[in-house]
C-alpha cells in the first residue's frame, strides 16, 4: 500500500447522547393483546403500525444534548492523538468531541441510493436458555461460514474495512455495508494495551480460547463472538465534512428500525446515552431498561469514513461483562488511579434477553430490511464482481498487508 491517504480517528466519540424516546412499551403488550385496542385489525397490521410509529418517532427526534465529556484517557480530555496512516507515514490527529454542551436541530442523515453489501458472518446463533453464549467454551453447536475461520485472525475484519474504505473514497467501489462476526475473541483499545499487565491478561484470554488484538479505531475492550453482529456503513466523505453527529444518530436509527422489523415493542424502548459500568462506554450506547446491547464508533480517512456498531444479539450479556471485567482485573493489577472502564457485568445484556431478536440471522435480516425501507438498494458483493470486476476478500493480499501493518503499529 502506498500510504497516500491520511486518516483521522473518530472512535467511541462522546459526541452527545441521542435522546431516544423510550416509550416504555412492554415488549409483549400489543403482541398478546389480541384485538382489544384495535378491534378488527390483524396481528400483521398492528405490527406494521408499531414499526411505522417507531420509525416516525426516530425520524422526528430533533435534539442533541451533549454530555461534554471527551474520551481522552477515558476521563474527559478533549483530544486524543490518532495513530496516523496504516503505512506509518506520519500521524493523524484523532479529534474527540471536547468539553461543553451542544444543542440544536439535526437530521437522521441520508444514505446513498445504492450500497454494496459485504458479509462475513459466523453462522452460529444462541438463544437464551440454550446452554451457551456463543463464546468459546459454550455448549452451543453450529456451522461456521467458510469465510470466517474458527479462531481466525482478529485483525482481518478491521483490515478489510480499512482497505474497503480507501476504495470507497477513491470511487473504486460504491458506498458499502459490512456485516461481520468473529467466532470468539476480544478486541482491545490502544489504552487497554498499555495497562501494566495487559500482556499477561491477553495471554489469559488466549489460553481460554479467545483471540485478542488491539484495534486501530480506539475505544476500549469488547468481546466478539458469533452472537455479536458488527455492522459498518462505509461512506464517501463530503468536502469539509467534520461533524460526525448525524452519522452516529443515523446508525442508531437504523439499528432501532432493524429491531422493529421483528420486535417493534422492544424497539420502542431503545434509548441512547452512556451506560455507566458497561464495557467500551460512550454517549451512543444503546440500551433497553438501562442495560446496554450496542456501542457505536467511527473512523475517518481523508476521502471516506465508516461508522461502526457492535450489537449483542444472542447469548449472555452478563457472561460477556464478566469476561471483560476479568481482563481489566488482571491488566490493571488493582491500580485504581489508572483510567479504564470499571465494568459492572449486570449492565450488559443481549437483545434476546431484552425482549428483542435472539437470533443473529434475524437481526441481520432486519438491518437489511431497515436499509431497504430507507430506499437503499443493496447490491451483493457477488453482483459487483460480475458487473464491475471488483472483488475484495479477507484473503486479498491488500487486506493481509493491512492486517500486518496494523498488528505492528498497535502491538504493545
Amino acid at each position: 500500500m502506498n500510504g497516500e491517504y491520511k486518516e483521522q480517528d473518530q472512535c467511541e466519540a462522546r459526541a452527545g447522547a441521542w435522546d431516544g424516546n423510550g416509550a416504555g412499551t412492554s415488549a409483549r403488550t400489543e403482541a398478546e393483546a389480541g384485538g382489544g385496542d384495535r378491534a378488527g385489525a390483524s396481528e400483521g397490521t398492528r405490527k406494521e403500525q408499531v414499526i411505522e410509529q417507531v420509525i416516525r418517532q426516530v425520524d422526528e427526534q430533533s435534539y442533541f444534548e451533549g454530555q461534554g465529556q471527551g474520551q481522552g484517557q477515558g476521563q474527559g480530555q478533549g483530544q486524543e492523538e490518532g495513530r496516523g496512516q496504516v503505512e506509518g507515514e506520519g500521524q493523524g490527529q484523532g479529534l474527540v468531541q471536547g468539553q461543553g454542551q451542544m444543542q440544536g436541530q439535526v437530521s437522521t442523515g441520508t444514505l446513498p441510493p445504492v450500497m454494496v453489501l459485504f458479509e462475513h458472518l459466523a453462522e452460529l446463533d444462541v438463544s437464551p436458555g440454550s446452554g451457551g453464549s456463543g463464546i468459546p467454551g459454550s455448549e452451543a453447536a453450529g456451522a461456521l461460514n467458510p469465510a470466517v475461520e474458527p479462531g481466525g485472525d482478529m485483525l482481518l475484519p478491521f483490515a478489510f474495512e480499512e482497505t474497503l474504505c480507501r476504495d470507497v473514497g477513491t470511487g473504486l467501489v460504491p458506498p458499502s455495508v459490512h456485516l461481520w462476526s468473529h467466532p470468539g475473541g476480544v478486541a482491545l483499545g490502544l489504552r487497554d494495551s498499555k495497562l501494566p499487565r495487559a500482556a499477561e491478561a491477553m495471554a489469559e484470554l488466549e489460553g481460554k480460547g479467545y483471540r485478542t488484538a488491539v484495534r486501530h479505531s480506539g475505544g476500549a475492550a469488547v468481546p466478539l463472538d458469533a452472537g455479536v453482529i458488527n455492522l459498518s456503513l462505509l461512506l464517501r466523505k463530503s468536502p469539509g465534512k467534520l461533524d460526525f453527529h448525524d452519522d452516529f444518530r443515523l446508525l442508531a436509527s437504523l439499528i432501532t428500525e432493524a429491531v422493529a422489523v421483528s420486535h417493534p415493542q422492544a424497539a420502542a424502548q431503545i434509548q441512547a446515552g452512556e451506560v455507566a459500568g458497561s464495557y467500551c462506554p460512550g454517549d451512543f450506547d444503546l440500551a433497553i431498561g438501562g442495560r446496554k446491547f450496542c456501542g457505536i464508533a467511527q473512523r475517518r480517512q481523508s476521502s471516506a469514513y465508516f461508522v461502526h456498531a457492535f450489537v449483542i444479539v444472542s447469548g449472555s450479556g452478563l457472561e460477556r461483562g464478566q469476561l471483560i471485567r476479568g481482563f481489566y482485573d488482571t491488566a490493571a493489577d488493582g491500580a485504581d488511579a489508572l483510567a479504564y472502564p470499571r465494568v459492572i457485568p449486570q449492565t450488559l445484556a443481549a437483545l434476546g434477553e431484552l425482549g428483542g431478536p435472539a437470533s443473529a440471522a434475524v437481526f441481520a435480516e432486519g438491518f437489511r430490511l431497515a436499509l431497504a425501507r430507507r430506499g437503499v438498494h443493496l447490491q451483493s458483493a457477488g453482483q459487483l464482481r460480475q458487473t464491475a470486476g471488483y472483488s475484495l476478500q479477507y484473503a486479498d493480499p491488500r487486506v493481509l498487508e493491512a492486517a500486518r501493518v496494523l498488528r505492528e503499529r498497535y502491538a504493545r
